[in-house]
């Protein structure tokens, strides 16, 4: 065996003893099983109603195989047709489209920022932005991360940064901030109207802006799904430089697209090698891409949206109060998630920034964090339910769950079997470890699942565990 070969079979070896090996799943085996896991959040990818629309949209379309090349070979009338289109609908100056938000994270990131600016990023952001930021002409010692939604530590990063950079200061440099508006892998939101107020409050100037990559809550938040940004009425704002929005996810289709200025959609045209190097979008997708938009405008996903975030609220619901007698150190929500309000209607008006701190949105994405997701997404999967362990390294260590991804085509019933099994895996695991504990013939400690169980008297405000940077 060749060196190469060798230690690459010794790499993948150690991943799988360590229990963290990623395989592609079964193409064939999961058709049958309750969706739990995809991204498919307004269940578009399944709608009769979408596929009876697309069809005959596909069949009479011009052109429908291929896109000819890279955009910069052929712009296809269909691309830049939709461009003009997204332009109008989230209301911005300019709109470019990408194969995928991984090529317009990497395509954005590598490109705008300039030397001697500074780039601040969510320590949970996406690993497209990071590898957008390694290509960038942003030194390493200029890139700096914030605890995850923490406002407190992003204000004092940025007035670390005002006051030891001149040029940032005198506004000679730019600063920008990278969030996501929905964590993919924690249900979390980021407060966007408050980071906006940090940046206008510590670098008045106009230097300080804002990314946010919108992939998991297009679609379904902010009036006609046009996302958080939208909902909270910051479309257009000057602080908001870019937004990224997806096609793959709530949407059912392919691609991204890029919100921002003209300037910026120029810039990134000369030197966004994702978008130079590639051959662009095919007609087909684009024919989708625009028939879900259809679907957003004419109000069908909104109730699509307003069945996905009832869904959501009652699974929060009902999961909490059948996990009052669990022991949160084997499986418990994140504090985040606990007691959630009854989910706001995705076309009611958007409210003001400074509101938003008495505001609960719901999540259609909830981790259930346990220090033995492999065993608990074995379990439900052994009973039709499509589920993913979610470990290091894809979250840090420590901070292992099973990852709940919910839709608008999941019913109660599918709910109700989903919580029972995630309480009878629970249970099972109990029984199991104060057999053990008997055998041993010792007494069961305070806490630590591993060890032992806690009191099954758990007061209701410990049952989820802390949040923890989630």
């Amino acid at each position: 065996m060749s060196a190469l070969k060798s230690k690459l079979n010794a790499t993948l070896k150690s991943r799988e003893d360590r229990r963290i090996l990623r395989k592609l799943p079964s193409p064939t085996s999961q058709s049958a099983w309750i969706d739990f896991s995809s991204n498919d959040y307004l269940s578009l990818s399944s709608s009769p109603a979408l596929r009876d629309h697309f069809l005959p949209k596909l069949s009479s379309a011009p052109q429908i195989l291929g896109s000819g090349g890279s955009r910069l070979l052929v712009n296809g009338l269909a691309h830049h047709e939709l461009e003009e289109r997204l332009k109008v609908f989230f209301g911005v100056e300019a709109a470019l489209l990408f194969n995928s938000g991984f090529d317009a994270n990497v395509g954005l990131f590598e490109c705008v920022p300039q030397t001697g600016d500074v780039l601040i990023f969510d320590e949970y952001i996406h690993a497209s932005v990071h590898d957008g930021m390694k290509r960038s002409r942003v030194s390493q010692d200029s890139r700096f991360s914030f605890s995850h939604n923490d406002l407190s530590s992003l204000h004092g990063l940025l007035e670390g940064l005002s006051k030891e950079r001149p040029g940032l200061k005198k506004g000679l440099n730019t600063v920008f901030v990278a969030v996501e508006s929905l964590y993919s892998m924690d249900g979390t939101f980021a407060p966007l109207p408050e980071i906006v107020a940090l940046l206008e409050k510590i670098f008045p100037k106009g230097n300080a802006f804002l990314i946010v990559d919108e992939a998991h809550a297009t679609g379904i938040y902010g009036p006609q799904g046009k996302g958080l940004v939208a909902h909270f009425g910051l479309q257009g704002h000057d602080r908001v430089l870019a937004r990224l929005c997806t096609f793959g996810k709530a949407l059912a289709g392919t691609g991204a697209v890029v919100l921002t200025h003209k300037l910026i959609r120029d810039y990134l045209i000369n030197y966004a090698r994702p978008l130079i190097y590639t051959t662009s979008l095919s007609f087909a997708n684009i024919v989708a891409v625009n028939c879900s938009f259809d679907f957003l405008e004419n109000g069908r996903a909104q109730q699509l949206s307003s069945d996905l975030l009832s869904i959501s609220a009652y699974f929060l619901k009902h999961l909490t109060h059948r996990l009052s007698h669990t022991p949160p150190s084997l499986v418990a929500l994140p504090c985040h998630l606990l007691a959630p309000s009854s989910p706001p209607s995705p076309s009611s008006p958007s409210p003001s920034p400074s509101a938003t701190s008495t505001i609960t949105l719901v999540p259609p994405i909830i981790p259930l964090l346990t220090p033995h997701p492999h065993a608990l997404a074995s379990h439900l999967q052994n009973m039709d339910l499509n589920v993913r362990p979610i470990t290091w390294p894809t979250v840090p260590k420590g901070k292992e769950r099973v990852r709940i991804c919910l839709h608008s085509g999941n019913g109660r019933d599918d709910i109700e079997k989903l919580v029972d099994g995630v309480v009878q895996w629970a249970g099972a695991w109990m029984k199991k470890e104060q057999q053990s504990t008997a055998k041993l013939g010792v007494g069961m400690p305070d806490d630590g699942v591993g060890n032992g169980l806690v009191s099954l008297a758990v007061p209701t405000e410990r049952l989820v565990l802390l949040e923890s940077k989630l």
